[in-house]
């Protein structure tokens, strides 16, 4: 069994998300269910939503700000969870509350254990 990440992306404004407080009321219910799935299973490792502000760093210089990608969408949050295969994550990803905005995606991606020796 290999862990996953999952990077969910949703549609931003230029100073906050654009996700409403009734839009947030309305999906809390089914983002906990989605999750509570995975982890009912005993393959839920961590998830947590992100901040809107953020900081680029690189080798001579520390940016803040949210960095988007195309179409003013950036990564929203992630969740790291255990699957048999790369299908099974991708079937859990179909049913995402995330997907029911527009230009939302979620990435995934297995992850490379370090060496330990």
């Amino acid at each position: 069994m290999k862990e996953y990440l999952l990077l969910f992306r949703n549609s931003t404004g230029d100073e906050g998300y654009l996700t409403t407080t009734q839009d947030m009321a309305t999906d809390m219910p089914l983002w906990q269910a989605w999750i509570g799935n995975i982890a009912m299973q005993g393959k839920l490792v961590s998830t947590a939503p992100m901040e809107f502000a953020g900081a680029s760093v690189t080798t001579n210089s520390v940016v803040s700000h949210a960095h988007k990608e195309a179409a003013n969408v950036m990564v929203t949050g992630y969740l790291i969870c255990r699957a048999d295969s790369p299908e099974e994550v991708q079937e859990w990803s179909k049913s995402c509350p995330i997907l029911k905005y527009p230009n939302s995606s979620i990435e995934a991606r297995a992850l490379i254990p370090f060496p330990t020796n």
